[in-house]
């Protein structure tokens, strides 16, 4: 199966859900900055967790199916189309060959996950499809797509997407350029995108070494995601955070909500594409559940912070894991029916 890009967007990608293993070696992670809205991309058409997909960011792109697909997008909403058609998010789509998919301005939220029944063939590099588009390697040679790429999609299928495609072709008129089913995810998945709410985080290494007007004002000011932010880090402008003296850090590793502050005063969250180790002070990290939030951030918007504790966040994220597997688990039932229909 093929696909014309036809235009690119602002930031389209090829990513999967990391480069995990080889960060000893100077080689950052990558991967989706919404893994939780990305896997259930891939699980809404059948394919596995790590199934490559695309990432669009803010200005999503043109693109035409020369063949029929199962596709579908979570995430944020860019107003996408399939033949100047409005379609849903959090749903499996059939499209049919020749249609085109664009997408419009973005109504909320900052990336939305466009994954294909199958998954996308490009390289796997260091055991991941991942775009690393500094370093230039995997996804679609190693950069963002650009105007008349061509993309290839994987030929085998899942039984999953396989039963979809023959429901679909069954439910279809001559007249649809697309159709999706009538169900979608649990509320409880997506309503966190729909809720303006602090980011969480939990205190780092370095936590006590900043003043106390810095640790009030990092907790009750609103700071600034600044337009040079990226999928590296994100800067953020506030209130100056100030040590109680200079101190020696030696560096080391850092993860995906690592708060770090550099001599401005000014943090830094590091995100997918951050370097493997860091020498500035770490004033806490973003709690797992709360990234596919943050990631949905756009650079402009304004964000806060509140203070969890570890095992409440390792509960929240245990929570949600429990219902992303009902998810999956709700999926075949659906599928099943399908089938006997």
């Amino acid at each position: 199966m093929t696909i014309d890009v036809i235009e690119p967007g602002l930031s389209t990608t090829v990513q999967d859900t990391g480069r995990y293993g080889f960060q000893e070696y100077g080689v950052v992670v990558s991967g989706v900055m919404d893994e939780h809205a990305a896997i259930m991309a891939n699980a809404l058409v059948g394919n596995d967790d790590h199934e490559p997909l695309l990432e669009v960011t803010l200005i999503g792109p043109t693109l035409t199916f020369r063949n029929e697909a199962i596709i579908s997008l979570c995430g944020a909403d860019l107003s996408a189309k399939i033949n100047d058609v409005t379609i849903p998010l959090w749903k499996p789509i059939y499209i049919k060959e020749g249609s085109t998919l664009t997408f419009g301005r973005p109504i909320k939220g900052c990336r939305s996950y466009l994954a294909i029944a199958g998954g996308l063939d490009v390289p796997v590099v260091m055991n991941s499809s991942s775009t690393y588009s500094r370093g230039e390697i995997g996804g679609y040679n190693g950069r963002l797509l650009k105007k008349d790429d061509v993309l290839h999609k994987k030929e085998a299928i899942s039984e999953f997407s396989q039963i979809l495609l023959k429901y679909f072709k069954s439910h279809i008129t001559a007249a649809e350029a697309f159709s999706y089913v009538p169900w979608t995810v649990s509320t409880r998945l997506i309503e966190m995108y729909s809720q303006k709410s602090p980011i969480r985080f939990i205190k780092g290494p370095q936590y006590f070494d900043f003043t106390e007007e810095s640790l009030e004002c990092f907790k009750k000011e609103s700071f600034q995601v600044r337009t040079n932010s990226d999928r590296m880090g994100y800067r953020l402008k506030s209130f100056k955070l100030e040590l109680k003296q200079n101190i020696d850090l030696l560096s080391e590793a850092v993860t995906m909500g690592t708060i770090q502050v550099p001599p401005d005063g000014q943090p830094i969250i590091l995100m997918a594409d951050r370097q493997t180790v860091g020498g500035y002070p770490k004033i806490g990290y973003v709690a797992t559940i709360d990234l596919p939030i943050l990631s949905q951030v756009i650079p402009g918007e304004k964000l806060s912070f509140e203070e969890i504790s570890l095992e409440k966040a390792q509960k929240l994220l245990i929570d949600r894991e429990k219902l992303v597997k009902e998810l999956k688990i709700g999926l075949l039932l659906a599928i099943r029916r399908m089938d006997g229909a």
